[in-house]
C-alpha cells in the first residue's frame, strides 16, 4: 500500500497543499479552526503523518536525542535512569536513540558517527556507575554526561552525591544510639563511590564526636559472599570493639551481613543494625527484615540529564557537575544498640563452615 502524501490530504479535505502543510506543522496563520479540524480529520482518515526528515530540514531540528551508554541498556539495575531520560524527552516531544556500546571503543566511535549522521538535536553520554571519563571525540559540544564526570571539564554532568549519601547512612545509625559503627567497603579500587562514601562515613562519625576505628573499616568482594566474609571478621572482634551497626557499600554486601548475623543467631535489628546503599530492586526490600538503605537517584539523574541536554533546564556552568541527592529509604533494619553485644558463643551449633577471609585496611 502506497504511503499517503500531503496532496492526498489536500484532495480529501478540499484545500490546497499549502494549507495542509501549515495545519500539520502547527504554523500560525489565518486558517479557520473549522478548516484545521477538517484537514486533521482527513489526514487521520488516510493515515498521513508529516515527514520528520522534511521537517528537520526546514526547522534544523530532528526532535531526536542520542543516548550513548556503556552497559546501561543491558543492566536492569539502571533501568530507572533510562526511564527518567525517556520521560523527559517525551515531555518535550523528542525521540531517544539508545546505543549500548558494551564499553567497546570502536563501537562507541561508530555510535557517535551514526548519531551525527542522523543530526540528533542533543547527545547524552552515560555510564553504568559513577566514574571519571575521557569524553570521546565527535560528541556534540553541549553533550551532557550521565552518572560520570569529564576528566578535563567542558561538559555539564550529573552524578549521585555519594559522600552525602554515606554520611546520611551513618547518621541513621548515630541517631539510633550507635557508637561502634563499621563501614563494610568494596575491595575494588575503581569505583569513585567507595572513596566518597568512606569520606561521608568519617564525616558523620566526626560530627558525632566518634573516633574512627581503622579495624571497623573492612574491605571485601562486592557481593553477598564478600559481605558475609567481612561481617564474620567484624563479628569476631573483641566484645568491646565489635560493631553494633554496620554501613555497607551496597545492598548485596548488606545481604551477606544478614547471612552472617543469622548464622550466629543474631537478630536484626535487636542485636545488630544494618544500612545498605543503592536500594537495589529485589534485594533491599526483600530482606528479613527489610533493609534500610540509601537510594541511588537513577530516575532523577536521567531526567536531569535529558532536560539539560534539551535546554529545558539551564542550571550550572558549562563544565559544572550536579550532585544529585541520595535519599535514605527507612525500613526495619535499624534499631537501638543492644545493652550487651552478642558474644561469639551465640553462634548456631550447625555452623561449621567459615567463609574466606576478607582484607582490612589497617
Amino acid at each position: 500500500m502506497a504511503r499517503a502524501r500531503i496532496s492526498d490530504v489536500a484532495a480529501v479535505a478540499g484545500v490546497s497543499v499549502t494549507t495542509v502543510s501549515l495545519v500539520m506543522n502547527d504554523v500560525e496563520s489565518r486558517i479557520s479552526e473549522e478548516t484545521r479540524t477538517r484537514v486533521r480529520e482527513a489526514a487521520r482518515a488516510i493515515g498521513y503523518a508529516p515527514s520528520s526528515v522534511a521537517r528537520g530540514l526546514r526547522t534544523q531540528q530532528t526532535r531526536t536525542v542520542g543516548l550513548i551508554s556503556d552497559q546501561i541498556a543491558t543492566t536492569p539495575f539502571a533501568g530507572r535512569m533510562l526511564a527518567g531520560a525517556q520521560d523527559a524527552a517525551r515531555d518535550s516531544g523528542h525521540l531517544v536513540y539508545l546505543l549500548d556500546t558494551s564499553g567497546d571503543v570502536e563501537i562507541e566511535r561508530a555510535a557517535i558517527d551514526a548519531l551525527t549522521a542522523q543530526q540528533v538535536d542533543a547527545m547524552i553520554y552515560a555510564c553504568m556507575w559513577h566514574r571519571v571519563v575521557d569524553v570521546p571525540q565527535g560528541v556534540l559540544p553541549k553533550t551532557v554526561l550521565l552518572d560520570c564526570r569529564p576528566a578535563d571539564g567542558g561538559y555539564r554532568s550529573v552524578v549521585p552525591d555519594d559522600r552525602a549519601g554515606g554520611a546520611a547512612a551513618v547518621r541513621e545509625l548515630v541517631a539510633a544510639g550507635h557508637r561502634r559503627i563499621a563501614y563494610l567497603d568494596t575491595d575494588d579500587p575503581l569505583p569513585i563511590a567507595s572513596r566518597l562514601r568512606h569520606e561521608g562515613y568519617l564525616e558523620a562519625l566526626a560530627e558525632a564526636g566518634i573516633a574512627a576505628d581503622p579495624a571497623l573499616h573492612v574491605t571485601a568482594e562486592t557481593s553477598a559472599h564478600g559481605g558475609r566474609a567481612a561481617a564474620e571478621l567484624l563479628l569476631d572482634l573483641p566484645e568491646e570493639q565489635r560493631p553494633t551497626g554496620i554501613f555497607c557499600f551496597n545492598d548485596r554486601m548488606a545481604a551477606g551481613v544478614y547471612i552472617a548475623a543469622h548464622r550466629r543467631g543474631l537478630d536484626i535489628p535487636r542485636d545488630l543494625s544494618v544500612v545498605g546503599f543503592d536500594d537495589q530492586q529485589l534485594i533491599a526490600a526483600e530482606q528479613d527484615p527489610p533493609l534500610t538503605t540509601v537510594a541511588l537517584p537513577h530516575y532523577a539523574m536521567g531526567r536531569w540529564a535529558m532536560e539539560v541536554a534539551l535546554g529545558v533546564r539551564a542550571e550550572g556552568d558549562e563544565d559544572a557537575t550536579h550532585l544529585m541527592e541520595c535519599p535514605v529509604i527507612r525500613r526495619d533494619s535499624v534499631g537501638p544498640p543492644p545493652a550487651q553485644v552478642a558474644k561469639p558463643n551465640r553462634r548456631r551449633a550447625s555452623h561449621t563452615e567459615r567463609p574466606p577471609q576478607a582484607a582490612t585496611d589497617q
